[in-house]
């Protein structure tokens, strides 16, 4: 057998048992340019920069599984300019002063950011068709006066139905509330929205969209409410920000897809109570540890004075019970 000739081919070189660690050295990105994200897609961020160009970015893997949503104020990196078929690297976001989240339901665990830096929650309920729920609404408030964001309550439709009167009781808790028809000129509305980042929530149907397209130069579509339901169909896919017309700099308005959940889970209970201003003074002379749906509860002789029932204060705090017994630890 003859001797077998070797070459460098059949040597095997093993690999170090410790390999070079990576740098901890991340780029700084300094010469990033700020921009305000006004809609996400699929993973495509639209945002516009200080001088209104509009670019489309996406998140650098670096942010982790941190999101991106509307509202956000981020730092941009790479092909700004905006062209078709550019796109830039998002590689920072900026604290967010304000957010609204929410859970799927009140069992849920997973919370989901719908916006971000936002002044004021604009809760849009229709007259009519489909009918307002004061559930609903007081979540919304809940929400708003826990973040820190002013509420205003629009009513729509006024022209086909009168409102439910206990959409007046928010007037007395400090929420602003404004009445609008098929013609009206919304001025007192647009001069409140005016200088200010709001969004508008609501049921699909309450006439969101047509709301956003009188008030700014967008388009979005709009639909019907189905007649056998009584709810309305789904025409916006996503939020959306458009500047408000004929305001000031930095005036959004954002548009969002109907909402008929609005889970709490996240929200301690004791902070729930304290957002419900006209009733927070009734539990302070609770017993300790009050569950607030007890018989000795304060609130039951608050509502119904000498055993009489008002129903305004019935359903003031039906509403307030609700919410607690709604499963959110």
């Amino acid at each position: 057998m003859s001797r077998r000739d070797y070459d460098e081919s059949d040597v095997r070189i093993r690999p170090s048992r410790r390999t070079k660690p990576r740098t901890k050295d991340r780029p700084t990105h300094e010469n990033a340019i700020n921009a305000f994200v006004i809609t996400v897609d699929r993973g495509r961020t639209t945002c516009v920069l200080k001088d209104g160009t509009e670019v489309t970015a996406m998140k650098a893997r670096e942010l982790g599984p941190k999101s991106v949503v509307v509202g956000d104020h981020v730092r941009l990196v790479g092909d700004t300019s905006g062209s078709d078929g550019s796109l830039a690297r998002i590689v920072g976001i900026e604290e967010r002063r304000t957010v609204l989240v929410r859970t799927v339901d009140d069992a849920a665990q997973f919370e989901r950011t719908i916006v971000a830096n936002v002044d004021q929650l604009v809760i849009v309920v229709a007259a009519s068709n489909p009918e307002p729920r004061r559930g609903l609404i007081d979540r919304f408030l809940v929400s708003a006066f826990i973040e820190g964001i002013d509420p205003i309550l629009v009513i729509t439709k006024c022209d086909l139905a009168s409102a439910p009167d206990f959409l007046n009781e928010y007037k007395s808790i400090g929420v602003q509330t404004f009445t609008t028809t098929k013609d009206s000129k919304l001025t007192e509305l647009h001069e409140t929205l005016n200088g200010k980042v709001s969004v508008l929530v609501g049921h699909s149907g309450v006439g969101k969209s047509t709301l956003l397209n009188r008030l700014t130069e967008a388009e979005r579509q709009t639909g019907d409410v189905n007649d056998v339901t009584g709810r309305g169909r789904h025409t916006s896919s996503s939020a959306y920000a458009v500047p408000l017309k004929n305001s000031s700099k930095n005036s959004w308005l954002i548009d969002t897809p109907g909402i008929r959940a609005f889970g709490l889970s996240h929200i301690d209970p004791s902070r729930i109570v304290a957002a419900f201003d006209d009733l927070l003074e009734i539990t302070n002379s609770c017993m300790t540890n009050c569950s607030h749906n007890e018989i000795d509860c304060a609130l039951n002789e608050w509502m119904a004075p000498n055993g009489i029932e008002i129903p305004e204060r019935v359903a003031r705090v039906t509403s307030l019970r609700n919410l607690l017994a709604a499963g959110l630890e």
